[in-house]
């Protein structure tokens, strides 16, 4: 059987890590899991540890994922996010759909954790851009044949988008492939801040991306949130002579 290596970024995840790499471990235990941590300050790496080889990183999803891909010995990478919850049935389809020399990779049919109106149109819409557009986002649970991964030099050095960067990549190199298999996402940050809100906000980032906007300015952008002006650190007042 062709090895696949599970790799998971994490950063501060102590509330899901544990939960998370057990049931990963449970229900895939011939694969290889590998947790990055990107400098916690919690306890993620050691509740990880008890069921995961644990590698340090630079912070940064896309460094962390090329860390984890160099420590992995499989034929098969498998990008995992430490919140989503995978259907049990996904490694058999991933397997089957590389059987196919030319697929170079693929995702999962995206979920969530919830059931509305809004996120019920955002997984839709995320299922149809993967199948039409062939943008695959990390909560689809991207794999990528090794050999293709290696020959793209890994994730793009972005700050942000690099999934989407990353699947356009793999889409110029071969299919990729959306399985039925499920990633159950987390709903959080997403119902935090509004879910409709959420959905234009995202769109309006995609937007900057390709349009050029500096990926550093997109993330910025990001962890700001989706208010309309943004909080700006208020100047310091000149002292002394002009």
């Amino acid at each position: 059987m062709t090895q696949v290596s599970i790799i998971v970024p994490v950063l501060n995840e102590e509330a899901a890590i544990d939960r998370a790499a057990s049931r990963l471990c449970r229900d895939f235990p011939d694969c290889e899991l590998i947790v990055v941590d990107g400098g916690s300050t919690d306890k993620t790496a050691e509740l990880a540890a008890a069921h995961a080889t644990v590698i340090t990183s630079e912070r940064g999803r896309a460094k962390q994922m090329n860390e984890g891909a160099r420590h992995a010995s499989g034929d098969i990478l498998w990008f995992v996010h430490a919140d989503a919850v995978i259907d049990p049935d996904a490694l058999d389809q991933i397997r089957a759909a590389l059987t196919d020399p030319a697929v170079v990779g693929g995702g999962l049919t995206l979920r969530f954790d919830r059931r509305t109106p809004a996120l019920n149109y955002l997984a839709w819409t995320s299922n149809a851009r993967a199948r039409r557009l062939h943008h695959i986002f990390g909560d689809q649970a991207m794999f990528i044949r090794r050999t293709v991964f290696d020959e793209l030099g890994g994730f793009p050095h972005l700050a942000i988008m690099e999934d989407l960067e990353m699947s356009r990549r793999l889409h110029r190199r071969g299919p990729l492939r959306l399985l039925p298999a499920t990633s159950t996402a987390s709903s959080r940050r997403l119902t935090a801040h509004g879910t409709w809100r959420m959905i234009a906000f995202m769109q309006y980032l995609k937007l900057l991306y390709f349009a050029g906007v500096d990926p550093e300015a997109i993330r910025a952008r990001y962890a700001a949130g989706p208010r309309l002006f943004p909080k700006r650190t208020p100047a310091v007042p000149r002292t002394g002579r002009p």
